[in-house]
């Protein structure tokens, strides 16, 4: 009997998360900017891919309940809310060491019609986002 499991992933980023600032270090991840419902700032959008500094420090608050990284943080001096689902971020890591874990980037079948289906809602973008890349 097989049974079908949920993804690991959402599991695996939020325990690399807490690790790294475990250890006091910064954690960043890689985010798949094409990857459905992913709502970031589009001008710092590089080969199709933006890195993002997640330690609280740097945020308002976050999120990384159910499948989506949600926060709020401060680009170019304006408050901005970014939405991740978990199964677009392609790593997580140290900034200062590089440590981390790297992911495949699965994206959701389309179905006979061409429509892809996806569980959330991509919240509506609110004036134009301002954001610096952080390497």
């Amino acid at each position: 009997m097989s049974v079908e499991m949920t993804s690991n992933k959402p599991y695996l980023i939020r325990a690399f998360y807490d690790w790294i600032l475990d250890n006091e270090l910064t954690p960043y991840i890689a985010v798949d900017a094409n990857y459905p419902n992913v709502m970031v700032p589009e001008q710092y959008i590089e080969d199709g891919q933006i890195i993002l500094n997640i330690s609280p420090a740097s945020l308002g608050a976050i999120s990384m309940a159910g499948e989506v990284i949600e926060f709020s943080a401060r680009f170019g001096g304006k408050v901005e809310h970014l939405y991740v689902p978990f199964e677009a971020v392609g790593a997580i890591y140290a900034r200062e060491n590089g440590v981390g874990s790297s992911f495949s980037v699965d994206y959701p079948e389309a179905d006979a019609d061409g429509i892809e289906e996806v569980e959330a809602v991509k919240p509506e973008k609110k004036g134009k986002p301002s954001l610096s890349i952080v390497k």
